[in-house]
């Protein structure tokens, strides 16, 4: 269900189908794809003690409907609150390369969606710079207030020395989160 919501919302034709798509009605099916997801696959992956990876959360929505269509970061959190439970990641690695460099990889990387599925998720890499600004430096304000969550990789180095870097990251807060449990553990 989520991803059929998804697919709806990121692809091109629904505004020529449909129309505009209203800001509100924009972050209204993001959290209802977000709570779908909670419920189906998050919740009980995490109450089996498995390791979920997510490619977006909250934060996405924070960036793009709160800064980018001007909804506010409050309103994004409290329905984060209402709609998620609140729910949080431990972890978050925030990929932010310079602004022009991420939309190029992301209209490349959307061309290429679009021939091998016939379907595009183009509705967003069309947004102009200014938008993409406001997402851009709202992702920064969020790394800066989440600092303990959020890890920045910030640069356009070779895809394996990222990797590199992840793998580095993702160790390191595991490590952190067994001697946590142990030191619980002990207690």
């Amino acid at each position: 269900m989520g991803d059929r919501i998804r697919a709806v919302l990121l692809d091109s034709r629904s505004e020529a189908e449909l129309g505009s798509i209203a800001p509100e009605a924009e972050m209204a099916l993001m959290f209802a794809d977000r709570a779908q997801s909670l419920r189906e696959v998050i919740l009980p992956a995490l109450e089996r003690g498995a390791i979920v990876l997510c490619d977006r959360y909250t934060d996405s929505s924070e960036a793009y409907q709160g800064a980018g269509r001007g909804l506010g970061s409050e309103r994004i959190l409290a329905l984060h609150k209402a709609v998620c439970n609140d729910v949080q990641p431990g972890l978050t690695l925030l990929l932010l390369p310079p602004l022009q460099s991420s939309l190029h990889r992301a209209r490349r990387r959307n061309e290429r969606h679009a021939q091998k599925n016939g379907s595009d998720e183009n509705r967003f890499e069309r947004e102009g710079d200014d938008f993409y600004t406001r997402v851009h430096e709202q992702y920064r304000e969020i790394a800066r207030r989440e600092e303990k969550r959020v890890v920045v990789i910030a640069d356009e180095a070779p895809i394996e020395a990222i990797a590199a870097r992840i793998l580095e990251v993702v160790r390191a807060r595991l490590a952190e989160g067994a001697a946590n449990t142990e030191r619980s553990e002990i207690q």
